[in-house]
């Protein structure tokens, strides 16, 4: 990958974990209601899969889905218009933190069901291979949907029918606040694929570089129509699983094991010095976005200044975006007619509707 690429990937992670970090405060302020589930901590799993994939491919995700659809190209100030319940949001205001929908992006959604992502992918893969495109589907799930009838009826038929599906599990280890070793026999994910015979590997998931390399690798094994595969992240999530849940089942040296080399800390501290001197006065905890700075830092891909360019970017586009939906209407009745009928400003929703 070329150094553009590189930051390109650096400044979306570091924009995703702004703009969540904005979210919660949004959320503390009392202008987001409902639930939220941030990603802080997982960012790496979005950027390097997301960067894998062609515009064509279609994008299954959970709830915790805000940096999926950044990624993705949902611009910011919609995603956060729908996180307050605003009309200019990505679904009208009316779906919220858990259901972000864009048709011109083939995002299918974020889904508040746990399991509930691996239908819906399974059923736009057939469409894909009954109509022989040259396309495939990206569904994300958490290590607590494994255990969900839809995960292993999904696999057997992706498996029968050689549907072009990449499923990627986001293991963060922890199923709300259950830890995978209490809540399932086999602890390995990806070794759950082989009783259908669809091939899986696991990789790092705090290291976006082997993210991308595995995705690309099971993309191109998928688009050859070798059939489904599966992806094993191994990630953490430095928040509880929503804003109401303090995380307190989890030890706070865990949690500070990972959240050593927090970039938001890491560039707080004004970069000073030479790209080695800072790369070397780094602390030594894993934090995705301040890895893979370093090995753009290490790798001579970053100047400087670099760093504190991105973060007042990101930092610019997040207030942006939450002045534009802090000022945006709400939806009425009409919206809500409107939506319930399919009909969005006079045009059908679905193609091909009849009246």
């Amino acid at each position: 990958m070329d150094r553009t690429g590189l930051l390109r990937i650096l400044r979306q992670m570091l924009l995703a974990r702004t703009f969540e970090e904005a979210a919660a405060r949004e959320y503390a302020a009392g202008r987001i209601g409902g639930f939220l589930h941030l990603y802080p901590g997982e960012e790496a799993v979005a950027v390097g899969v997301l960067h894998a994939t062609e515009p064509g491919d279609y994008v299954v995700s959970t709830y915790r889905e805000h940096v999926h659809a950044l990624v993705r190209g949902l611009p910011a100030r919609e995603i956060m218009a729908e996180l307050m319940g605003k009309k200019p949001g990505v679904s009208g205001g009316m779906g919220g933190s858990m259901h972000l929908f864009s048709r011109e992006h083939r995002f299918l959604g974020g889904f508040a069901i746990v399991g509930e992502t691996f239908p819906i992918a399974i059923g736009a893969a057939y469409a894909i291979a009954y109509r022989k495109l040259p396309e495939a589907v990206i569904c994300f799930f958490g290590d607590g949907a494994v255990n969900q009838g839809t995960f292993h009826e999904s696999l057997n038929m992706a498996a029968l029918w050689k549907l072009p599906v990449l499923f990627v599990c986001e293991n963060n280890r922890y199923q709300i606040g259950t830890e995978i070793h209490r809540h399932s026999a086999v602890v390995e994910v990806y070794r759950r694929a082989c009783a259908y015979g669809i091939p899986a590997v696991r990789e790092n998931g705090m290291d976006v570089l082997a993210v991308h390399g595995a995705a690309q690798q099971a993309l191109r094994r998928v688009r050859a129509g070798e059939g489904p595969q599966l992806l094993e992240f191994e990630t953490y999530r430095y928040r509880g699983h929503s804003m109401a849940d303090p995380g307190t089942y989890r030890p706070a040296g865990e949690v500070n094991a990972y959240q050593d080399r927090d970039p938001i800390r890491f560039l707080e501290t004004g970069l000073s010095g030479s790209p080695a001197d800072r790369w070397q006065a780094a602390c030594p905890g894993p934090d995705c976005i301040s890895s893979f700075g370093d090995y753009c830092l290490a790798q001579g891909h970053l100047e400087e200044d670099c760093f504190a360019r991105l973060e007042q970017d990101t930092a610019r586009e997040v207030q942006e975006a939450l002045e534009f939906a802090r000022q945006a209407p709400t939806p009425d009745f009409q919206d809500a007619w409107a939506a319930f009928t399919c009909n969005r400003g006079g045009e059908r929703f679905f193609e091909g509707e009849s009246s």
